[in-house]
């Protein structure tokens, strides 16, 4: 399944560097308000509480980001980048990679059985195919064996740096990838930042807080983003604690939004969405894929970065937002220049609702 919001992505749209190298604030990105039958506004990520209602509840996903690549050595002594997705479902001491060339290429022709050598003496031994173990030759991703003592996390973090895709100018330190809500909690976090989150300051919770506008937390700890056009999701770990489903019932019953902060908070939020759309406490894993046949339920309004064409995510924000309003604010984004990737802009989506006194 295909979405139907479509457009093309000029290259030179590709946020370079986090805009605070480009000297401004995380809130000061752009950010595009689309609701349905009213005209898109263009403001800054720090008017993100004027877009909103009093009554209405931003969900967060406090995921931390791991220091998921590390460079490697084939057997043949080809140099080689190993991002490490996290955790194998149901594995035992096993993990989810993705190789790639130093200059962000992927690596076709891994087989089962090698071996690839890393820091600390240690290496990655590829076992089979991800998600399917049959397959023994040229996966794009693999169950692989990392033998380190203190476990996988604890040797990235001495070891490993952050995820970094060719459109990057230069490699940037972890706190550059990390959100305002990352909670480091022992397990392994998220492979790549829930970039979404990103613009979130102080001052913007502050913003929310002034206007009446509740926030909530859960954890949805996600894989490498580097889907192949049309793959869908692979399952991830999430945890919705009961204080976020009674907050999220809540605003419902009173005719608030619940406004997710990502497509992870939306996976997540939507995991444990019953068919009215109430949702109780849960965790493990989740393999949902949202979109024309399983539409949003809980969600009814998303705050989310710009992402590439014929990309799943799209269907994702379809499901929430509908394929007119999200169609018409890429057309707009694209028109205007606004930026993409992890550091670039930023969107809101608020699908029809009925209005109240003071919508702007």
């Amino acid at each position: 399944m295909r979405p139907a919001t479509a457009f093309t992505l000029d290259p030179g749209l590709s946020a370079l560097e986090p805009s605070e190298a480009r000297g401004l604030a995380r809130d000061q990105v752009r950010l595009l308000v689309a609701r349905e039958h009213r005209p898109l506004r263009h403001l800054r990520f720090d008017a993100l509480p004027r877009a909103l209602r009093r009554g209405d509840l931003v969900v967060v996903n406090t995921s931390d980001t791991e220091p998921a690549a590390v460079d490697g050595r084939r057997g043949d002594g080809r140099p080689v980048v190993l991002h490490v997705s996290g955790p194998v479902p149901g594995g035992d001491q096993e993990v989810v990679v993705e190789l790639r060339t130093p200059d962000g290429r992927r690596i076709a022709d891994g087989s089962a059985g090698e071996r690839i050598r890393l820091p600390g003496g240690t290496a990655a031994i590829l076992v089979a195919g991800h998600p399917d173990a049959g397959v023994r030759d040229g996966s794009r991703l693999w169950r692989a064996r990392i033998p380190v003592p203190d476990g996988v996390p604890r040797w990235l973090r001495a070891v490993g740096r952050p995820i970094r895709y060719s459109y990057l100018r230069r490699r940037w330190p972890l706190a550059a990838h990390r959100t305002l809500f990352a909670t480091a909690e022992g397990e392994f976090g998220s492979a790549e930042m829930p970039s979404a989150a990103r613009p979130f300051t102080p001052s913007v919770l502050a913003g929310l807080r002034a206007h009446g506008i509740g926030v909530a937390k859960l954890v949805l700890h996600t894989g490498v983003s580097s889907l192949e056009a049309g793959e869908v999701p692979l399952p991830e770990r999430y945890r919705v604690p009961a204080s976020t489903a009674a907050a999220v019932n809540a605003v419902r019953a009173a005719g608030g939004r619940v406004v997710a902060v990502g497509t992870t908070v939306t996976r997540a939020l939507e995991t444990v969405a019953d068919e009215t759309g109430r949702v109780r406490a849960g965790a493990g894993w989740t393999d949902l894929v949202l979109g024309p046949q399983r539409p949003a339920r809980a969600v009814t309004g998303l705050v989310t970065g710009w992402h590439e064409p014929q990309a799943s995510h799209l269907l994702l924000l379809e499901a929430v937002a509908g394929p007119r309003l999200v169609g018409r604010a890429y057309a707009a984004a694209v028109d205007r220049g606004y930026r993409w990737h992890e550091f670039g802009d930023s969107c809101v989506l608020l699908p029809s609702y009925p209005a109240q006194p003071g919508d702007q």
